[in-house]
């Protein structure tokens, strides 16, 4: 498995804020954070606490241990969900959670398929066309193949081309910070 991002609370609207408190072992409201190993990955706060991410590689759980620690033994965890805007952003990751800590698999029900991520991809490959100067027809035909291009470029409809202009826009957007968007998950 490879490294696992750790994004700032502020980036990622689903971070769980929790309280860690020293629990029994056999208590079965307990997180022993050994069990969670294989997923884990912890770094302290610079104001105390700890960031944590479990992760598969694919899908993660953001949390924030504002007090106590996860990595110190078995605890439970008092989640700080307050007030309604702030908090329904983190329902979704809060069931997460929950739901990983009891069967310890990431449930394919509470991460659904983001139907952007196709488009995201396209673009991300479009950015590097740019980077490396290609032109957009040359862009065009690493994402369609040369055979399309070449019979639907200059059509009248001019959609093909107009397709990759877009992705063009939306590769600039993603490039100039609008990657952080990606964290919000599905509209």
């Amino acid at each position: 498995m490879g490294a696992r991002l750790i994004w700032h609370a502020r980036l990622d609207p689903g971070t769980v804020p929790v309280e860690a408190v020293p629990a029994a072992r056999h208590d079965r409201d307990a997180v022993d954070p050994r069990a969670l190993a294989p997923w884990l990955a912890a770094v302290p706060g610079r104001d105390g606490g700890e960031h944590v991410v479990l992760s598969d590689g694919r899908n993660h759980i953001r949390v924030d241990v504002e007090a106590g620690s996860l990595c110190a033994g078995p605890v439970i965890l008092h989640y700080r969900l307050s007030g309604t805007a702030s908090a329904a952003p983190r329902l979704l990751p809060l069931r997460r959670l929950v739901s990983f800590c009891v069967d310890r698999r990431f449930h394919a029900s509470l991460f659904p398929r983001d139907p952007r991520i196709g488009r995201w991809l396209a673009a991300l490959q479009v950015q590097d066309g740019l980077a490396a100067g290609a032109s957009l027809r040359e862009i065009g035909v690493a994402l369609y193949g040369e055979g399309r291009v070449a019979a639907e470029w200059d059509h009248a409809s001019d959609s093909m081309r107009s397709r990759v202009r877009r992705l063009a826009a939306e590769a600039r957007r993603l490039a100039n910070g609008g990657y952080r968007s990606l964290l919000r998950g599905p509209p």
